[in-house]
């Protein structure tokens, strides 16, 4: 009876062992699984280190590389090197948005040709705000300004960030203007205006008619005159008819007079 009551205390003793190493192992298991805030974001210094982590940011890419290129790169140029080559090879898409001042680097056409040869999309305006990549929207990599002669850039994984530096890509892609491989070249490809039947469509509903007015006074058919409204309002990258209106003015489509 006294070797059976041991027995049972031990019994009961190693189910409370085992309990405790069950919620301890849960409770690792969900530590591990939620990334600590401070491993979100990784700062990387030395310009063999940037541009490492810049190669294997690209080459780790499985569906698509978005990228911000400036006109004076300082360790990596954006547009030439082997890894892009090979992310391209493997089917990964690229958009990518130049400053127009890349076109006047010394081998600056000769990389755009190339990645638009890999049927790669990209666009140029004025000015880029940063230096930027984005991979598959799961990492990022941004240049630091430092005091220091060595270059710096922060990578920035699945956050709050990086959908704010997302953001940032998608709305300077949406205001630059395509590039298309022409044989005498690389060349701006111009976005379609409105014709004169936009316009005139446009400045009568302005003067407060209606699509059934003018329809009347153009003598167009109704779906016409939508059609058009639906196209100007895409031209002009607004959602409602009131945008329209600003934009149509902002744009010089229109003038007050």
């Amino acid at each position: 009876m006294a070797l059976g009551a041991l027995l049972t205390q031990q019994r009961h003793e190693l189910e409370k062992a085992e309990l405790t190493a069950a919620l301890l192992a849960e409770e690792y298991r969900a530590a591990a699984a939620e990334p600590a805030v401070h491993d979100l974001v990784e700062v990387v210094t030395g310009a063999s280190a940037v541009a490492q982590r810049f190669l294997q940011l690209q080459l780790g890419a499985a569906e698509e590389v978005c990228a911000l290129v400036t006109g004076n790169p300082v360790v990596v140029s954006g547009i030439e090197n082997e890894a892009e080559e090979q992310a391209a090879g493997r089917g990964v898409r690229y958009r990518v948005v130049v400053e127009r001042a890349v076109l006047d680097l010394p081998h600056g056409l000769t990389e755009l040709s190339a990645a638009l040869a890999r049927d790669e999309q990209v666009r140029a305006v004025d000015r880029v705000p940063t230096k930027l990549v984005i991979a598959d929207r799961a990492l990022a990599m941004v240049p630091l300004t430092s005091r220091t002669a060595d270059p710096a850039a922060l990578v920035v994984h699945a956050s709050g960030l990086l959908e704010l530096l997302a953001g940032l890509f998608e709305s300077v892609w949406r205001e630059a203007l395509p590039l298309r491989l022409r044989a005498a070249g690389v060349a701006e490809e111009q976005p379609d205006g409105p014709d004169a039947t936009d316009l005139e469509v446009l400045s009568l509903l302005l003067a407060g008619l209606t699509d059934a007015s003018v329809a009347k006074q153009l003598d167009l058919g109704l779906r016409t005159v939508q059609r058009r409204v639906r196209r100007l309002m895409e031209l002009a990258g607004v959602t409602t008819r009131l945008q329209l209106g600003w934009h149509a003015y902002e744009r010089g489509w229109v003038t007050r007079s």
